[in-house]
């Protein structure tokens, strides 16, 4: 009895199915590993285990990759090989679509007809002025001569750059000056992307200063970029004057009656007959931003420049103003103002043409205080901020010894040391600082007498150059 009781039970334990071969029970597991039927607890739990676990695989991705040093330098393609090929083709049809994208001379004269055939005169000043529908008109009529390339200058934001009156108008000069303007920097930046042949962002010596024209092209990109930038167009007639002008090579614009016609010339006031004839030559060599004063710089840098590499050294430099400028002074200005490293070859260090324009800037404006700054920097030669005596009297003794060479009387530098003392009156009676030069109102005449022996040979004589620019005065 016993053991059929036994056999019977284990026979019952053996169809009794395992757990994990339940369907109910796999699909309860299945349910609960997918995190469905999870509390909220529970969840965050493995999103905190999911975002830790990420982390932790990042920062040993990123310590694998500490012990290898990133490449920061590519070797330029050599000249003529295929890779050069490539990039110089591909440079050009980039710089091609740039250019195709820029409106050219018709389309200037055609936006110009259009603003004027439908703006509206003001009644009390005669303007011509256009409010925001008649520049949404205008921008559709453009669009259906010009083509879409000009539709960029006619958006919203551009509308709410310019003045408006208490009509909420605009002057259509001034818009048609900014789409000039805007046209005019994008042109002279893709030509001057075309002489970067090696594509780094700057132009070599031999492209820049291959002739004279090439070097004005430098000096206003130099000294105008930041004024063109601007909203009040302060410099736009000189720069729109340089642009249209004919050349040399022309590497820019080459003006034409074709390609800058007559009804823009006249109207908008650049490279009139009209404008250059009431200028005369000296109020243009006078005018710093003017093509006769670039010129004449540039050609002074050329004439200085004897091996023509496009630098200037110092002996080279000691040149400028007929040699009248002290050695000392010459050293102090290279060991100031220029730059280490910048020709790129050799141990000299020599003068580009940007330290140039700064050197040229500060001499001929002696009496401002930018230029006045430049030139104490050199005056100071231990760099302490001030002027002893000791300094003026090393300073001055080189203008002596150029004043005996020229065959002038002998002088007596503790004289001229006092007299300059006399002149800046300075708050320390034992020191002159740049503050007292510029309190002074003389700050640019004593420089001159402590660098050039011409500025001190015009202070010497100062009462007789006064008299003879009176005596034409007086006969008139």
């Amino acid at each position: 009895m016993y053991s059929g009781s036994s056999d019977g039970e284990a026979s019952a334990q053996r169809k009794i199915p395992s757990a994990s071969s339940m369907l109910w029970v796999r699909n309860l597991r299945r349910y609960i590993g997918s995190g469905a039927g999870l509390g909220s607890e529970a969840l965050m739990e493995l999103e905190t285990k999911r975002i830790l676990l990420d982390i932790f695989k990042e920062k040993q991705q990123k310590s694998a990759e500490a012990g290898t040093i990133p490449s920061f330098y590519k070797k330029k393609p050599e000249e003529g090989s295929i890779s050069h090929r490539v990039q110089r083709l591909a440079k050009y049809r980039f710089l091609k679509k740039q250019s195709d994208l820029l409106l050219n001379a018709d389309d200037l004269d055609a936006m110009w007809v259009c603003l004027r055939e439908n703006c509206v005169i003001d009644d009390a000043t005669g303007a011509e002025k256009m409010n925001y529908e008649d520049f949404c008109h205008i921008a559709s009529v453009c669009t259906e001569q010009i083509g879409l390339k000009c539709r960029r200058f006619f958006s919203p934001s551009n509308f709410m750059k310019f003045e408006k009156d208490e009509s909420g108008r605009i002057s259509i000069l001034p818009f048609y000056l900014y789409v000039m303007r805007t046209v005019s920097l994008t042109q002279a930046r893709i030509d001057m992307s075309e002489l970067d042949e090696d594509s780094d962002g700057f132009l070599q010596p031999h492209v820049c200063y291959s002739s004279s024209e090439s070097l004005v092209l430098q000096m206003v990109v130099e000294t105008l970029d930041g004024y063109l930038l601007d909203d009040d167009f302060k410099c736009a007639n000189f720069f729109f004057r340089f642009l249209f002008f004919e050349i040399g090579n022309g590497i820019l614009y080459k003006r034409s009656d074709s390609q800058f016609g007559t009804t823009k010339r006249h109207a908008c006031g650049f490279c009139s007959d009209e404008s250059e004839e009431e200028a005369t030559d000296t109020e243009q060599a006078e005018n710093w931003f003017s093509l006769t004063s670039a010129q004449r710089i540039c050609d002074m840098f050329l004439a200085l420049d004897k091996d023509m590499n496009g630098t200037l050294s110092k002996p080279e430099l000691r040149d400028y103003a007929d040699g009248t400028l002290t050695d000392i002074f010459i050293e102090r200005v290279f060991d100031e103002h220029v730059r280490r490293g910048k020709s790129g070859g050799g141990n000299a260090r020599e003068m580009d043409f940007e330290s140039f324009l700064d050197f040229v800037l500060a001499l001929e404006n002696k009496d401002t205080p930018e230029g006045l700054t430049y030139l104490f920097r050199c005056l100071d030669l231990h760099g302490r901020g001030f002027l002893t005596t000791a300094d003026i009297h090393t300073l001055f003794r080189d203008v002596h010894q150029k004043w005996i060479e020229g065959g002038n009387y002998e002088l007596c530098i503790e004289d001229v040391r006092d007299e300059i003392w006399d002149m800046v009156k300075p708050a320390d009676p034992l020191t002159i600082t740049l503050a007292d030069l510029l309190a002074c109102k003389q700050g640019g005449t004593v420089a001159s007498m402590l660098i050039d022996v011409r500025g001190f040979w015009a202070h010497d004589n100062r009462e007789n150059l006064l008299q003879e620019e009176e005596e034409p005065e007086e006969e008139q």
